[in-house]
């Protein structure tokens, strides 16, 4: 769930660093900031289907907001206990799973963006924010941030996938929509045949970045692409065994043409794991679980190839 331990750490893929301002790298090293770019020619005219592309879990999580409102997406039973100053404070133990900002994700090699989103109680200026439990930042910095990656690396490409909204009418929808078109206008990819896309392909379009939108109103704009373009199946389960079996099935079952595939590789808990580690929170509860099993420094999500 945790997209890394230290922005500084080296991952596996090879080492984190800052954007070079000659854009040269190092022979011993290639940055995971420009990984996409450091592909070798035979695969920039693979369809990006056909690509392993890492990505993270609750992406916008890794802050959350004590003082505001408890989040729509939570029960009223969730509401009222978190009338208790505690409460909030625990609920945010188990709603951060990640401790990388947007910036240090993508400087890490992440690709695949979750994002869940919402308007705010009392808000008059229909702002949409990042939520999970919690409220988060604006989805506006969200996006400003991202977009001035992408500005710095225009060979990477990354993938949005807003899957979840709470609290949203017509109104709020076209506002948010506004603001994706505002923060990467030409950066957006229309929608098309997945199999057409490839690096070649979006680069030569100066295009980088794909918008999934899990409601019917993606219908209104050619940039938005329908959710099931991009499913996501979810193991919702708290052991490690299961999970391994669910991602091998699942991924050997993935529609064969006309869709990406996201692996989740997460753990979920349930009622009884909130309560036996309610003061550990989700990290020592839960994540170290996975990490221990799989010997991996990034459990998350991920955009998988096909085989």
């Amino acid at each position: 769930m945790l997209a890394v331990r230290k922005a500084r750490r080296k991952l596996r893929m090879g080492t984190i660093c800052s954007p070079n301002p000659s854009g040269t790298k190092t022979s011993s090293e290639v940055c995971n900031a420009d990984w996409m770019a450091s592909l070798p020619p035979h695969l920039h005219n693979l369809p990006l289907s056909n690509l392993a592309i890492p990505g993270s879990h609750d992406s916008f999580s890794y802050w959350v907001d004590e003082k505001s409102p408890v989040g729509p997406d939570q029960t009223q039973a969730i509401k009222r206990l978190a009338r208790i100053s505690l409460v909030k404070k625990l609920m945010k133990k188990w709603s951060v799973t990640q401790n990388l900002t947007f910036r240090e994700q993508l400087e890490a090699g992440i690709r695949y963006f979750d994002l869940r989103v919402s308007s705010k109680p009392g808000d008059a200026d229909q702002e949409i924010y990042f939520i999970h439990g919690l409220f988060g930042i604006k989805v506006w910095d969200g996006l400003m941030e991202m977009d001035s990656f992408l500005t710095q690396h225009p060979q990477e490409i990354i993938f949005l996938d807003f899957n979840h909204f709470y609290a949203m009418d017509e109104t709020h929808h076209k506002c948010l929509v506004l603001r994706i078109q505002e923060a990467f206008g030409n950066k957006l990819c229309p929608a098309c045949s997945v199999e057409s896309l490839t690096l070649q392909t979006l680069w030569e379009k100066n295009c980088q970045v794909l918008i999934f939108y899990h409601c019917p109103f993606y219908k209104q704009y050619p940039f938005l692409w329908p959710g099931k373009k991009i499913p996501a199946p979810w193991a919702n389960t708290t052991s490690v065994r299961k999970l391994i079996l669910f991602l091998e099935t699942t991924l050997s079952e993935r529609a064969p043409r006309g869709s990406f595939h996201v692996s989740q590789a997460i753990l979920t808990p349930r009622v009884k794991t909130i309560a036996r580690g309610l003061v550990g929170g989700l990290k020592n509860t839960l994540v170290h679980r996975l990490m221990n099993r799989g010997n991996s420094s990034s459990p998350s999500r991920s955009l998988e190839s096909r085989t």
